[in-house]
């Protein structure tokens, strides 16, 4: 079955496939009246920042559109970055460490900072990048993998979808009497330094972000909810991202709280929400716009038609 969607550009639609994997196409004209029971765009909210990718458009919100759910983003998150001279300082001295870990994007974002800073980024250019290069730079998730490959950074490690299988992926290759070097924020969890510790690993970790709740998270909040209602699933994508919205979707959602489906983006996040009381209805197998949109959609849509 082919149709038309008015989420996309005039000639692009998508093809539905008989294992009901939606495809987009270009040049598709005939439109066709989906079944009775897929009629209604169930609207989906997501706490996370918008990220354009090199099609202009976040991935979540496009992936999940193939699914005809229609996805807002709302951040709930903001960044303080600390540290950096003493941060930058240590990428001058890649001879004194076995590589990097990178658990988030914003420890990424804190070395381009870095780069950003006098002359390092011709420095970088012409050795420092050459010389990380040739050590294990290691990494939670695509997305992460992207940002670190984007400083020109081989990364390993990306398939691990958490702290703890990184931990685990890394005890099985690491042979380096040198340090791996850390940058981390305020909230890391400590099962990774743990792991490493545990196996003999040196570690050092240095803080280079701190997470503060976005300023305009009830405000956003209360306009996606006067404009669009009570959404059909809220996906969390971090235990802070929890713990500095919760009590705003609660009053806004009132009565209508227990409707709502709860998804996490990974195994720790669905952790944060069962200790809240919520119940989980879908964790993503693995923190990526496919993995999420999939499960969602099952959630939501388990008789597909």
């Amino acid at each position: 079955m082919e149709f038309l969607s008015s989420h996309y550009p005039e000639g692009v639609g998508f093809i539905i496939r008989e294992n009901h994997r939606v495809e987009p196409r270009r040049n598709i004209f005939l439109i066709c009246t989906p079944c009775k029971d897929c009629q209604a765009i169930m609207k989906v909210l997501l706490l996370k920042d918008p990220k354009e990718d090199d099609c202009g458009q976040d991935p979540y919100v496009r992936e999940l559109g193939l699914y005809g759910l229609e996805a807002t983003l709302i951040p709930v998150l903001s960044f303080e970055f600390l540290c950096l001279p003493g941060l930058s300082e240590k990428l001058s001295h890649p001879e004194g460490y076995g590589g990097l870990i990178f658990t988030s994007p914003r420890a990424v974002e804190a070395v381009e900072r870095c780069l950003q800073k006098d002359t390092k980024a011709e420095v970088w250019k012409r050795s420092l990048k050459e010389k990380w290069n040739a050590k294990s730079v290691y990494v939670v998730g695509h997305a992460t993998a992207s940002l670190v490959n984007r400083i020109g950074l081989h990364t390993e490690g990306e398939t691990c979808g958490s702290a703890e299988k990184l931990a685990e992926y890394i005890c099985s290759r690491e042979s380096s009497a040198l340090p791996l070097l850390f940058p981390c924020g305020t909230l890391k969890r400590e099962i990774l330094p743990k792991m490493l510790k545990d196996k003999g690993i040196p570690l050092e970790s240095v803080t280079v972000y701190q997470t503060i709740p976005h300023p305009g998270i009830q405000g956003n909040l209360t306009s996606y909810y006067t404009q669009q209602g009570v959404p059909a699933s809220i996906t969390f994508f971090s235990p802070s991202g929890l713990t500095h919205s919760l009590k705003h979707i609660q009053e806004l959602s009132g009565d209508s709280i227990g409707q709502i489906k709860f998804v996490a983006i990974g195994p720790t996040t669905a952790h944060a929400l069962a200790a809240q009381g919520l119940p989980v209805s879908c964790t993503a197998e693995s923190p990526t716009p496919h993995a999420l949109a999939a499960g969602i959609r099952t959630v939501l849509q388990p008789h597909a038609c």
